[in-house]
């Protein structure tokens, strides 16, 4: 799996995958229209205009290539995307959230700013969806809490989302009305405490991934699946926050205890749930670590039982972790690597615990984030240095990948997100 020149085993499975999506091409004209007349659509966010004003150890800097939100129909047989339009915005949308009826999209506008100083601002827009072909509407924009919104989620009672600032240090909750555009912030908190260490506990030898430990960096925030509780991450404090949510309010209090500390220096980006809602996986982007946290949801506290390298082993030099994702299914973790450019695989014990399962090329350069299609069949890798989306097939008793064939040139692709109009009902 680590060679990025395919074996012949590697070879003849692509291309018996590669044969049998071309079969499932020539499938009936019933099964065909039905897709047509309700498509899969894939938007993507992007980098629209370059970081600026940012601190000089901000090792990720995009041109701005992409153009704002990009709408793809997705082929549910093959995962080929087909371009559908654009909604053009010089304000890097770089991350997207999906209402629960898929009726309201919500982006977090990277680059933009308002106001000045302390006071400075990224924002969030919200979008009407249309049921028919998966089209945008504008609907509002308001301030986002804090500097370069860089994560957002929806909170699970769909009335209140959450965002992360990253160059802000700070988390805020905004109120979702009744006709889905966005209200003022209801609460915001600004991260403090000590800066890790520039050098991470659990950094590969030779390492020289240094990024986010030069203040605070509120890099996710989402809830738990009950939403009684909500965490977020500082990547420059090395912590992952718990708060009680007050789903009355749309107010953050601290929990008890506030935090829990990852490995100085290791940097935590992301987190994902298992199903079972009591484990929680956390990837650390300097450590090139996968964390399993055991999760009370009667407390909002997790314990670390498990660290792992998301890297192969014997892996030497820098890499920084970006996502990770547990499968529908709860059998397998994937984290991804930058620089080493992979998707690391991991399968799940009946215990949570990880072991290394392999690791696949993602076929560009800096795999910012990856997201499954709503089958599960499919992974897509946005590799955000290479300009374009990678489309992979997964086995679902490996869990393996293996390459599609299928790209979809994205100036500097930052997340993926789908949306079945299946499924979509038309906002009331």
């Amino acid at each position: 799996m680590t060679d990025r020149h395919p074996s012949r085993r590697s070879f003849l499975s692509t291309s018996l995958a590669l044969a049998g999506a071309s079969s499932l091409r020539g499938t009936p004209s019933r099964a065909r229209s039905a897709q047509e007349d309700a498509p899969l659509i894939a938007y993507v966010g992007t980098f629209s205009s370059p970081l600026k004003d940012v601190l000089p150890t901000q090792v990720d800097l995009p041109p701005g290539n992409g153009l704002g939100i990009h709408r793809f129909r997705v082929d549910r047989q093959t995962g080929a995307l087909e371009p559908a339009g654009v909604v053009r915005m010089g304000t890097s949308p770089s991350h997207l959230a999906l209402n629960a009826d898929g009726s309201r999209l919500y982006s977090a506008n990277e680059t933009d700013r308002v106001g000045e100083g302390e006071d400075r601002q990224g924002t969030v827009t919200a979008f009407a969806v249309d049921p028919a072909d998966g089209g945008l509407t504008p609907l509002n924009t308001v301030p986002s809490g804090g500097d370069g919104p860089t994560y957002i989620s929806l909170h699970p009672s769909g009335r209140f989302l959450l965002v992360a600032n990253y160059f802000g240090g700070a988390v805020a909750v905004l109120p979702v009305l009744q006709d889905g555009r966005l209200g003022e912030a209801s609460d915001v908190h600004r991260d403090e405490g000590p800066i890790g260490p520039t050098r991470a506990t659990h950094a590969p030898p030779g390492s020289f991934a240094i990024s986010g430990h030069d203040r605070t960096h509120a890099h996710i925030i989402r809830s738990d699946p009950s939403g009684r509780f909500v965490l977020h991450v500082d990547l420059g404090l090395d912590r992952i926050y718990s708060w009680r949510f007050d789903e009355e309010r749309g107010v953050l209090t601290p929990n008890d205890p506030p935090f829990v500390a990852l490995p100085p220096g290791d940097g935590p980006r992301h987190v994902d749930f298992h199903p079972n809602g009591r484990w929680l996986y956390s990837i650390q982007e300097e450590g090139s670590t996968l964390v399993l946290f055991d999760y009370d949801p009667d407390t909002g506290r997790l314990s670390d039982r498990q660290t792992i390298s998301t890297l192969p082993p014997g892996y030497a030099g820098s890499n920084f972790c970006s996502g990770v994702l547990v499968s529908a299914d709860g059998r397998f973790v994937y984290a991804g690597n930058r620089l080493h450019d992979s998707i690391g695989i991991f399968a799940v014990g009946d215990d949570g615990t990880l072991s290394y399962v392999g690791e696949e090329w993602t076929r560009g350069d800096y795999p910012r984030s990856f997201s499954f299609d709503p089958s599960g069949r499919f992974l897509f890798v946005c590799n955000q240095r290479a300009d374009h989306i990678a489309v992979f097939l997964v086995d679902p008793d490996s869990g393996l990948l293996t390459f599609s064939g299928h790209y979809a040139p994205v100036g500097n692709p930052s997340c993926v997100t789908f949306l079945d109009l299946s499924q979509v009902q038309p906002a009331r």
